[in-house]
């Protein structure tokens, strides 16, 4: 087994001397209780939806998931976001959310350049690379199937 080098850092003693230490269990009892609460309401929308003649429990779904990126991108373009964000930590950074936060907030950053070239391409800096990636790996699923025959 190869032991690893600690590498020595002139900074750590002027960290410790300086910052403050983060109370990482009220952070992680916070972070579980909104975000465990910001999921509740959502699958409560989700239901009173399906009750909807019509509506099936996938559509529900697809309803809320909307709601819920639609609220997150107004929340960021009205500067409310950050400001939970900073209260609740990763409660309210559920993949869902934090996307719909990230991609705003990239878009709003360069609107100064233009719709297209300011908004529209920063804006997808990130998103495309997840949307890539994402069918990029549902179409290696989808050969792995076929050649399997699991289909």
């Amino acid at each position: 087994m190869v032991k690893k080098p600690k590498v020595a850092s002139w900074y750590d003693p002027i960290i410790k001397a300086h910052g403050t230490p983060r109370p990482l269990l009220r952070n992680c009892l916070v972070a579980f209780i909104f975000g465990g609460a910001l999921c509740a309401v959502a699958e409560y929308f989700q239901l009173l939806i399906s009750l909807i003649p019509g509506i099936s429990d996938k559509d529900a779904s697809s309803i809320v998931m909307v709601i819920v990126i639609a609220l997150a991108a107004l929340l960021t373009g009205l500067g409310v976001f950050d400001k939970i964000a900073q209260q609740v930590g990763a409660g309210l950074a559920v993949p869902i959310t934090g996307f719909a936060n990230s991609i705003t907030s990239s878009t709003l950053e360069f609107k100064s350049e233009g719709y297209v070239l300011g908004s529209g391409c920063n804006g997808f800096k990130l998103a495309g690379a997840v949307i890539f990636f994402g069918i990029g790996s549902a179409v290696v699923v989808a050969l792995i199937e076929l050649i399997l025959g699991i289909v």
